[in-house]
This record gives C-alpha cells, structure tokens and sequence, in this order.
C-alpha cells in the first residue's frame, strides 16, 4: 500500500534574504516556511514557495477547476 504523500513531489522553497533553497515535503511546506520566517525574519516574509512553481501551481488549479476555459 502506499502513501500519498510519497506520490506528492517535494516544493521548492526559495528565500531571496538569505540566498536560500531547498526542496520541502508538500504536506510540510507550510510549517517549514513559517518556521524559517518565525526564527530568521521575526516573523516577516522571507521564505517563500518559488513563485515560478506557485504560477504552474495555480495555473493548474485554475484549468482543473474549469477557469481557463
């Protein structure tokens, strides 16, 4: 049997502040970007979901639910 999340790919994080990347489980990368936030930037923004993903992602969504068409 297997578990979905090992189907998920793992999302690129990237943080232009402290020149960072890296690869997140999908189920984690909420709490991973908070964390970071939270204990680099006080909380600020900084790491973030890599915004060309985020375009793909969303654009995905968007055709998956039927607002392209």
């Amino acid at each position: 049997m297997t578990n979905d999340d090992d189907e998920l790919p793992d999302i690129p994080v990237v943080c232009e502040d402290c020149d960072t990347r890296t690869a997140v489980p999908f189920a984690e990368v909420e709490d991973a970007v908070a964390r970071h936030n939270d204990q680099l930037h006080d909380g600020e923004p900084g790491a973030q979901v890599d915004p060309d993903v985020l375009d793909q992602l969303n654009d995905l969504v968007a055709k998956d639910m039927g607002l392209l068409d």
